[in-house]
């Protein structure tokens, strides 16, 4: 099998026709329109803001979304080009399974954070943002933090359990990204950039696009992560027919006066006309252009993730991610894997409640938390 790494769609299995794969959940009857309409971040957290912290180049940003109010604190750390919004969902239902507390960050240069070097996205600078967001949060006593990464997320949770940017940290989560897959994958990565659509002429668009190329299978999460990957941006309405008449009005005005007049108040209308714009949404982060970060955030990650001593956990979408050192750690015991099958790269929004009741089960394992009251595990 061709082993792809797309950033945010890491497919277990080739895709079939149409742009499904098997076990998606978009397969539906003749006759029944889908919706693709998106839905709000306050669907699914409870509360949403901005997090200010210093930096060499002066103040950075960082977006926050958060639920739960006791329990230790889950911290969620997207995928490249994707946000802390594919984590609603997920934060719905782990939320309903074990007292916990979310937060989900938007990372340097994602979704909605602002910072000053956009274009420094290394392993290291992104490992000192959380650790940065972590001490502007809580302090110097914060809780006892359960890091949960997503493919660059999992791998920059990897960077920054580290480096003990987190000194409370309860323990470490990797979804679907494993060192020898995603070195193996970086060479077709840029081809696979190159295939995805410039820009889409709606959201509604964008969602729809998400769900029938396989990216995202599960519809619900589209509809409120997509949100966070693209953004509205606007171009004139100006055409070709605009720019003809414009000339032909020159031409008539050296004819006559009469011809001059009339040509000018159309030009005048046209000019207002230029003025107006029409929307369209593009990619919040052009991912080709991160080329340079890519080996930093992979190389060395299976033995780093070996070394940290916190208990680990490894979901995957498939078998075949198992590189040669993470084989030997897993016989070795050195952490808890499970494969989630019928899911493609983005695990966590494919199949919420799959990977909700495996980080909740490691979770009640470790002492680190105790279900909810009356939730039936």
């Amino acid at each position: 099998m061709e082993k792809q790494l797309h950033l945010n769609r890491l497919p277990s299995r080739p895709p079939m026709a149409g742009g499904f794969q098997s076990g998606s959940k978009m397969k539906m009857g003749p006759g029944r329109k889908r919706d693709f309409s998106p839905l709000p971040w306050s669907q699914y957290f409870e509360t949403m803001e901005d997090v200010e912290v210093e930096n060499e180049d002066g103040k950075d940003t960082f977006r926050i979304y958060c639920s739960g109010s006791h329990g230790p604190v889950l911290f969620l750390l997207h995928g490249g080009g994707h946000s802390a919004l594919s984590w609603a969902v997920f934060t719905t239902v782990i939320c309903s399974r074990i007292n916990c507390r979310v937060v989900a960050m938007d990372l340097r240069a994602h979704g909605d954070s602002k910072v000053k070097n956009q274009d420094d996205l290394s392993a290291d600078t992104m490992a000192k943002d959380i650790g940065k967001v972590v001490e502007a949060l809580y302090g110097d006593a914060p809780p006892p933090i359960m890091m949960i990464g997503h493919s660059m997320g999992g791998a920059i949770a990897v960077h920054t359990a580290a480096a003990n940017h987190v000194p409370s940290l309860l323990g470490l989560c990797v979804i679907d990204v494993v060192e020898g897959t995603a070195m193996d994958a970086l060479n077709s990565m840029q081809n696979f950039l190159r295939s995805r659509p410039k820009s889409f002429k709606s959201l509604e668009n964008a969602i729809e696009w998400s769900v029938k190329s396989g990216q995202i299978r599960n519809m619900e999460s589209a509809r409120v992560s997509m949100g966070g990957q693209v953004k509205k941006c606007q171009e004139s309405t100006s055409s070709p027919a605009v720019s003809n008449s414009i000339s032909e009005g020159i031409i008539e005005e050296e004819e006559d006066e009469e011809a001059a007049e009339e040509s000018n108040k159309k030009r005048m209308k046209e000019d207002d006309q230029e003025v107006q714009k029409e929307s369209f949404f593009t990619w919040r982060v052009e991912l080709s252009k991160t080329e340079k970060y890519w080996e930093g955030w992979f190389r060395g990650l299976s033995s780093l993730f070996l070394s940290c001593p916190a208990p680990k956990l490894l979901l995957l979408a498939g078998v075949d991610r198992l590189d040669k050192d993470l084989t030997i750690g897993q016989m070795q015991g050195k952490f808890q894997m499970q494969v989630l099958p019928q899911c493609g790269h983005a695990v966590h929004e494919d199949a919420p409640e799959k990977v909700a009741d495996a980080l909740a089960t490691f979770m009640v394992r470790h002492k680190f938390t105790e279900f909810k009251e009356g939730f039936l595990c």
